[in-house]
């Protein structure tokens, strides 16, 4: 079987591709099952059943071998660049080195010792398979709130040693690049919230990004969303993996915090747990008051980030929708949340909760 969740890609660029860049707009490669299963026997000594798994670039598969052990086997869009490929991989083998506590996948090398095989479809890697159920599919809680954040500074901390020429580079979904989301915008289909999101937008790049460049910078995660939280699923407020590392990227280490918390908001009570997820990360990563001020607004810079991207996305992919929109309600209530609260107040409840209050 041919595996392919995308249209095909437009056949003339525009000023959203160059927002955007290659992997954002290209769909995914059509590759053949048979041509990784050739891959995986010939390089890693691996065979089984593969099964399809969700993914936004990549080609992901849930490998279950002859002898029933199972793997994450992923084939890299071929329009990454081997410096991007890079850097992703050998952020596992760093932070698995520096923190084996951690649960992120490991890296299993091929016979050859490399960090994947190098096919003409792309870079196939191979990683242990982490047990568990996406934390978007148990009930959330506040104890659920205080695991994320102790995890995520855990990995802030793991990932401060780590450094690769490939790290400074542009991901849209990068928060500090909220300025270049004004193409996007008019995607919102809502008028009322592509007002509000276009109008933030002007309003990040006049004040919020001039202050950035005086935070502490550092290889992030980016991304540690609740899809991409693993927990127990007789204990869901046990985390049992921390994946995707493909939106790796050098930020304002507030920046990824501000992501994570912006899945952390429950609309009927959004400081209170919010402000048990800023407590957590502190107790194991402090921040500085500089970027607790900042916190609200990158919060609502994720949201609106979300909202525009997967917009644009949705209507350019519509076969690959429900995925690519999976976390626009979050969002959208978040957004609302936000109005409700107001920065002073935020601000004041973060400063409180990164103190231990």
């Amino acid at each position: 079987m041919t595996r392919s969740l995308q249209n095909p890609q437009p056949a003339t660029a525009s000023a959203t591709d160059d927002a955007l860049g290659a992997l954002l707009t290209l769909p995914k490669p059509e590759v053949a099952d048979a041509i990784i299963e050739r891959a995986l026997a010939a390089h890693w000594g691996l065979t089984g059943r593969m099964e399809p798994l969700a993914g936004e670039r990549d080609l992901n598969f849930c490998l279950t071998t002859d002898q029933g052990g199972k793997y994450l086997v992923k084939l890299t869009h071929p329009a990454e660049s081997l410096g991007m490929t890079e850097f992703q991989t050998e952020a596992l083998v760093h932070v698995a080195d520096t923190d084996p506590t951690i649960p992120v996948p490991l890296v299993i090398r091929p016979a050859d010792g490399a960090l994947w095989a190098a096919l003409p479809e792309g870079r196939l890697r191979v990683y242990s398979w982490l047990s568990g159920v996406p934390m978007h599919l148990t009930p959330r809680s506040d104890a659920q709130a205080v695991a994320s954040g102790d995890a995520l500074a855990r990995l802030t901390k793991a990932l401060a040693g780590y450094s690769h020429p490939a790290a400074d580079h542009v991901l849209l979904w990068d928060i500090r690049q909220t300025p270049r989301l004004m193409p996007l915008l008019p995607s919102i289909q809502d008028p009322e919230l592509r007002e509000e999101a276009t109008a933030f937008v002007a309003r990040f790049a006049a004040d919020i990004a001039p202050r950035l460049k005086d935070l502490p910078w550092q290889i992030c995660h980016a991304d540690l969303n609740p899809h991409n939280l693993l927990v127990d699923q007789g204990q869901p407020d046990q985390i049992t993996g921390l994946l995707d590392f493909g939106d790796m990227v050098w930020t304002p280490r507030i920046c990824d915090m501000a992501v994570a918390a912006a899945y952390q908001i429950d609309p009927a009570r959004p400081l209170e747990r919010l402000s048990l997820f800023v407590r957590a990360y502190c107790a194991v990563q402090p921040l500085n008051a500089s970027e607790l001020d900042l916190l609200f607004d990158l919060i609502t810079a994720r949201m609106v980030t979300t909202l525009s991207i997967t917009s644009w996305r949705a209507a350019r992919y519509p076969e690959n929708a429900p995925y690519i929109l999976r976390n626009a309600p979050a969002a959208r209530a978040g957004l609302a949340a936000f109005r409700a609260i107001g920065a002073d107040a935020a601000a004041r409840a973060f400063h409180l909760a990164a103190k231990g209050a």
